[in-house]
C-alpha cells in the first residue's frame, strides 16, 4: 500500500475499522482491480477537496471504477451501516451507552450550482439563499445520527418530519432539541405520531449579543465541520439522495478520526510558498 499521499487519505488505523463493515467483494465474476482501500480514499478525496469526479487525481483509480462503486454502495446501504457502527464504537469509547436517547436537530441553507435542477431547488426568503436544504439530526456528542436533503423553500418545521421519520425506527431517540424555528404545530406532531418529546430551546429574552446556546451549539459545530469539506460548502448534486450520501461519509471520516486519534486534535500545519 503506498504511503498516505493526501490528507483525506485514511491511516491504517482508520481502514482497520471500516474495512469489516464493507460488502464481501462478488466472487462469482472478475476479480477487483483496484484495492477499496483506494476506492475509498478516492470517494473522501471528492467530498473533502470539493474536486468534480471526473478531476481525480492519476494516481487514484479511474473516476468511473470510483463512482460505479460510490453508487453500488449507496444502493446497499454500506454509509448508513458504516455511520451507525462508528457511531456506537466512538459513543462507547466516550463511555457512553451505544444507542442515543436523545439528539439535537437544526437546518442548513447552502446554495445550489447549476448542476441542481429546478425541481430539487428552492429560494429560502429568510436565509435569501437559492438551494438546498438540509436537516440532520445528531446526538448529544455531536455524532450524525440522520439527515434529509431537500428544496429550500419549505419551512423548518416542515422539512424536519423527514429526519424525524427516518430517526424513529432506526434509533432510540425520543427527546430531540430544537431552535424556535420547529416550534409550534410539529411540537404536537411529534408527540403524537412519534411518541417523541420535541424541546424547544429558546435565546435567553435578554441576550444581545452573542452567547452559545445550550445544546444547539453541539449540532451547529456538526454543521461547520461537515461543511468544512469542500463538496459540502455548496451543493452541486443533481440529486439530493447523492447529496446525503456525501454528507455521510464526510461524518464517517470525521468518526474514524475520532476513534483513532491518540492526543487532542490539531489543526493541519500551515504551507508558506517562498
Amino acid at each position: 500500500m503506498p504511503p498516505q499521499r493526501y490528507p483525506s487519505d485514511l491511516t491504517d488505523a482508520q481502514w482497520e475499522l471500516i474495512e469489516p463493515l464493507l460488502p464481501e467483494p462478488n466472487t462469482g465474476g472478475r476479480p477487483e482491480k483496484h484495492p477499496r482501500r483506494e476506492i475509498v480514499n478516492a470517494i473522501l478525496y471528492v467530498v473533502r477537496s470539493g474536486c468534480p469526479w471526473r478531476y481525480l487525481p492519476t494516481d487514484l483509480p479511474p473516476w468511473q471504477t470510483v463512482y460505479w462503486y460510490f453508487q453500488q454502495w449507496e444502493q446497499a446501504g454500506v454509509t448508513e451501516t458504516l455511520l451507525r457502527e462508528l457511531r456506537v464504537k466512538a459513543r462507547r469509547q466516550a463511555d457512553r451507552a451505544g444507542e442515543p436517547s436523545a439528539g439535537i436537530i437544526d437546518s442548513q441553507s447552502v446554495k445550489g450550482a447549476d448542476t441542481v435542477g429546478r425541481d430539487s431547488r428552492g429560494y429560502d426568503a429568510g436565509k435569501k439563499v437559492n438551494g438546498r436544504k438540509r436537516f440532520i439530526i445528531t446526538d448529544t456528542t455531536g455524532l450524525l445520527v440522520t439527515l434529509a436533503v431537500m428544496a429550500a423553500t419549505g419551512q423548518d418545521r416542515d422539512g424536519a418530519k423527514t429526519a424525524l421519520l427516518s430517526a424513529y425506527p432506526a434509533t432510540s431517540i425520543r427527546h430531540v432539541f430544537a431552535d424556535q424555528g420547529f416550534a409550534g404545530r410539529l411540537v404536537e406532531w411529534a408527540r403524537d405520531r412519534l411518541r417523541t418529546t420535541l424541546e424547544i430551546v429558546r435565546k435567553p429574552s435578554d441576550q444581545r449579543a452573542f452567547s452559545v446556546i445550550a445544546r444547539r451549539w453541539v449540532v451547529e459545530r456538526t454543521l461547520a465541520w461537515l461543511t468544512a469539506c469542500r463538496r459540502l460548502a455548496r451543493d452541486y448534486e443533481r440529486d439530493p439522495k447523492v447529496s446525503e450520501a456525501l454528507i455521510r461519509w464526510a461524518a464517517i471520516a470525521g468518526m474514524a478520526r475520532r476513534l483513532t486519534r491518540v492526543g487532542p486534535a490539531r489543526r493541519q500545519a500551515r504551507i508558506v510558498c517562498d
